[in-house]
């Protein structure tokens, strides 16, 4: 086990090209990576860092030893993951991304069951509503609405990803019908930034008959949460334009209603993301089935529908 910590030490380091990175991914200090890598070093008789007080570079033997490695590291570490168990049970430290308000409100209730279910797994669940680098950042899991597939990666629908436009009983009572799309020209917009670009996307709107029609929402406010965009339109401020999922608690409550409601934005799918390698950690597999029938339990695929 001690030159398995020195090859995952030496591979995440590669990736990172320093130690402290490398620590952080790891969950260890930058002095325990350090002292792995030069244990692995002495064990091979090379070097395969060329340090400074700067960088950290591979030497050729170094990048050699990356490729031939770096695979085979990655199935072996599956393989001791699915053989660490309590009773026959799934085992070890999961780490999961999720958005913040979204995992607060549709995953964290799911916990009790789930560590009922398998109680010797330990959540490590990161609630940020940036992307994250699945493979690189070192996370058994990811729940989002629009994360890329890179390499190495496979995702799991769990529900439609849509997006509504929403307003107070007040603002609407203060203000003009917003019967068609074209009407919206006369409110006031609550809108969100991606977390991805910074930037506001140009949605489109939809309907059930697919027509289409572009969304002429003069800008007011802009944001860059979502649960904060439904509570300035809890105000009265304006009309947001979010995902249904954060909207759902204020429509539920009457605090919120739709605006147009025949029409909304079709962004996709809601996915979990995970590794694409058949060996995947009994861990894993054990969080995505019991995330997938949590879904369906809660009915949310539909309630997220529009």
């Amino acid at each position: 086990m001690e030159t398995l910590a020195g090859l995952d030490c030496f591979v995440r380091s590669a990736e990172a090209g320093s130690f402290a990175e490398a620590a952080r991914r790891l969950g260890i200090t930058p002095a325990a990576v350090g002292k792995n890598v030069a244990k692995l070093e002495a064990g091979l008789g090379v070097r395969l860092f060329q340090r400074s007080t700067r960088s950290l570079t591979l030497t050729e033997a170094g990048e050699r030893f990356l490729r031939e490695v770096r695979g085979g590291l990655s199935s072996i570490q599956r393989a001791v993951a699915n053989l660490a168990s309590a009773a026959g049970q799934p085992a070890g430290v999961l780490k999961v991304s999720m958005g913040v308000t979204f995992g607060r409100d549709y995953v964290v209730p799911m916990l009790g069951d789930f560590l009922q279910r398998y109680p010797a797994i330990t959540p490590d669940w990161h609630f940020d509503n940036s992307p994250v680098d699945l493979i690189a950042q070192g996370f058994d899991a990811a729940i989002s609405g629009a994360m890329e597939l890179s390499p190495g990666v496979v995702a799991r629908k769990l529900a439609p990803a849509r997006r509504v436009l929403v307003a107070s009983a007040g603002y609407l009572d203060a203000h003009p019908l917003a019967a068609v799309p074209s009407d919206l020209t006369q409110h006031t917009g609550i809108l969100v930034r991606s977390p991805q670009t910074g930037r506001v996307r140009p949605w489109t709107l939809r309907n059930r008959s697919n027509a289409e029609a572009a969304i002429e929402l003069p800008v007011r406010l802009t944001m860059t949460d979502p649960d904060a965009a439904c509570r300035a339109a809890e105000m009265g401020l304006g009309i947001a334009l979010v995902s249904l999922p954060h909207a759902l608690p204020y429509l539920d409550q009457g605090s919120l209603l739709r605006v147009l409601p025949d029409w909304y934005v079709d962004a996709g799918h809601i996915a979990v993301y995970f590794s694409a390698h058949t060996l995947l950690p009994a861990k894993t597999r054990a969080f995505v089935d019991c995330l997938v029938e949590h879904f369906k339990a809660q009915n949310l695929a539909e309630r997220f529908s529009c």
